[in-house]
Parts: C-alpha cells; structure tokens; sequence
C-alpha cells in the first residue's frame, strides 16, 4: 500500500458533492464498492474506480442492483468496510436485500443520488421521492439510519458519519442525496487523516469455539462481529433466528430477535438525530427542509427577515430518525410549518403528524425546473403567517 499521505486528500480542494462523497468514504476506510451504473449517481462510482489503486480497494460491478448489495453484504462480512452508489430504480430493487442486511446486523452504506419521477422519470433531474422508500421500502418491522447532506462538505463530513452509524449500530445506513447537491461544487476544508473520527467494527475477543454470532452487549444491544474465515464456527440467516444464528419459528424468538434490532436505533436515537436550526427561537413560522431545497429555504427566510416577518429554519440533517420531539416542541409555540420538498408530500406529512395539531402545516412542491427559486416558499410563509394573525 502507498504512503498514507499519497492516499487521502486533505487541505483545501475544490471537489464536486459527488467527487466529495467518494473521498469522504475512502477516509472512513470503504474498501469494496459493489455497484451496476445508473444516472445520475456514475460520478461518485467513477470516482471511487479511479482512486482504487490507491487504497487497495476493490470495486465490481454486478448484473443488476440486487445483485450489488448483495456483494456489499458478503465483503463487509469479510472485514471490508463497503458501499453501494444507485439511484431510485436501482434503490427500489436493492429493498429485499436491504431488510437482509438489517437482519444479519451487517454495516454498509447505501448512497441514493435520488430523481425526479417514478419508474425509469427523468433520470438527470433532480428529485426527493426516496424519503420514504428508504424508511419503510423493505419489508417487516425494522428501524434505519438515513442522512441528507446539502453541500459537498457535508457530502465528505456524512459519508463519513454514515459509516461510522453502520459500524457503531451493525446496520445498513443511507445517504440520500441528489443531483443538486451530487453536481454542485466548491472549495472544502479536509482535515488530515488522523484527525477524522473513525469507528473501529466491534470485535469478538473470546475463545473461537464460544462464539456466539448474535450474542448481544446489554449495554448497547450490538453483537459483535467475527471476519468470515478466521476460524469461528457461525450460521446466518434472514430468518428468525437465536443468538446461534440458527432458524427458531416462534413468536417468542421473534420477539427477541427482531425488537431488539427496532431498539439498538430507537433506544439510541438521540445519539443518531442532527437538524440544523436558524432563528427559530423567535419564530412565527419555520420551514423545514432537507438536502436541495434546504439552499431555497434559507433564502426564504432572509427574504423574509428583511420584510419583517418572524421566520425561522430547521434542516433536516438526519432524515430517519426522525426528530419527532423537536417538530413537537416547535409546534407548540409557533404559528405554523412550511415544508418544501422536490415530491408530492413525504416529510410534509412527518411534521404534520408530529406538530399533533399544535401549529398549521404547508407544503410546498419544488418540481426540478424550480428548485435554486425560493419564491414560493417565500409565498407560503406569508399565507401561514396572514393565516395566524
């Protein structure tokens, strides 16, 4: 392997949201990239390929996206930290293996370049519809972790969270993001290697033949993990299984198996949950956004602002979990919400559900001709607020 200083960029470097996230997995220590290319997300993998030879990683492209998760899944059992990059038809496909990976515990990360449209839609437009597809897209009963970055920093610093919540919580974690921020560039600060915070996979440490696969830590409910090969005898399964990994079909097993892999998040989650907040102390009305419309949000508020209107912002940072408490706690002492999203209404109705009634919710729909236009917010924050008075 080259010098470490030869490998990881640092300093000052103008790079791309997508160039940014690439870079931002290599410094968490991604090593496998399994993908199949689809637009508009190519970049970050092409990226990633043309850098490979530089940290000894492996990349390969499979037949289709189930098949790339899939791969993601075994290399990461191999001691591989280790990504996939897709859009939303791609993402769509990958949901069976994604409740997989959430059953056998194993840290990954999912990079969604989400857009516009369902089915094959406009696939260079940039879109939002993922939100809830990457909260309940699989199957069952299951808790995950999902970011939304809004600049091409943020593309590196949550790339790097992301896996660091994989490894932390032994669970496949996403990042959604899109072609605005994926294509947007400018100038970002890189800390030098050694002072990005890594987290270290947790380790079995005990005897080989005592081993245990799914024998969790009380303490944070993680199992720790063995590298496929080096000796310790284990059975996976996406059934319900017993700390054996072994196949048990009874509700009290469920019970055991599956509530706990619901708790390691929602236990937890006020260590996970980030929003980003600006003026909201003395707020009437607050927008609250995420990735690309989170650039037209805080236009609006200044334009606002200067029109004497009390408006305040909250970015979503982390998606899911959702920050529940704090949309409530808002809720009661504001007037109303204004929610911009690049859909028809996905986290709109997240905040509805959570303001509880407390405070009025609007939405508004950005199609990808509008987004970089903050007028219509502008708009709905002046109508909650004659609303209200």
């Amino acid at each position: 392997m080259k010098a470490v200083e030869n490998i990881f960029l640092k300093g000052k470097h103008t790079l791309s949201g997508f160039e940014a996230c690439a870079e931002g997995a290599l410094s968490a220590g991604c090593r496998f990239l399994g993908y199949y290319p689809i637009r508009p997300s190519f970049e970050i993998i092409e990226r990633f390929i043309n850098r490979c030879s530089d940290v000894d990683g492996v990349f390969v492209q499979m037949e289709d996206e189930i098949s790339a998760l899939a791969a993601v899944l075994g290399a990461s059992w191999t001691g591989r930290k280790s990504m996939t990059v897709t859009s939303g038809p791609g993402f769509s496909q990958m949901m069976e293996h994604v409740g997989l990976g959430v059953m056998l515990e194993t840290p990954c990360v999912i990079i969604d370049v989400q857009r516009s449209g369902i089915s094959e839609g406009l696939p260079n437009a940039v879109g939002g519809g993922d939100i809830m597809q990457a909260r309940w897209g699989s199957h069952g009963d299951y808790e995950i972790i999902a970011l939304a970055p809004n600049s091409p920093l943020e593309m590196f610093e949550l790339t790097v969270r992301a896996f660091n919540f994989s490894e932390r919580f032994r669970t496949p974690v996403v990042i959604l993001s899109d072609v605005v921020i994926g294509r947007k560039k400018e100038e970002i600060n890189i800390p030098d290697q050694k002072d990005i915070k890594i987290k270290k996979r947790k380790y079995y440490k005990g005897k080989k033949e005592d081993y245990l696969p799914f024998k969790y830590d009380e303490k944070d409910l993680i199992p720790p993990m063995v590298d496929i090969g080096q000796g310790c005898r284990f059975h996976v399964t996406g059934l319900t299984h017993d700390e054996r990994g072994y196949p048990v079909m009874s509700d009290s097993c469920q019970e055991w198996n599956v509530h706990r892999l619901v708790n390691k998040i929602r236990l937890f989650s006020d260590q996970i949950i980030e929003v980003e907040e600006d003026q909201t102390e003395d707020a009437d009305v607050v927008i609250v956004s995420y990735g690309a419309t989170s650039l037209d949000a805080i236009k609006a508020v200044k334009q606002a602002r200067d029109e004497g209107i009390k408006a305040g912002h909250l970015r979503l940072v982390t998606i899911w979990p959702f920050p529940e408490k704090r949309i409530s706690e808002l809720a009661r002492k504001i007037d109303a919400f204004v929610v911009p999203e690049i859909n028809y209404g996905q986290i709109f109705y997240e905040v509805e559900r959570c303001s509880r009634g407390g405070a009025e919710t609007l939405f508004v729909h950005h199609a990808s001709s509008q987004v970089g236009q903050s007028a219509d917010i502008l708009k709905s924050i002046k109508k909650a607020r004659g609303n209200n008075k």
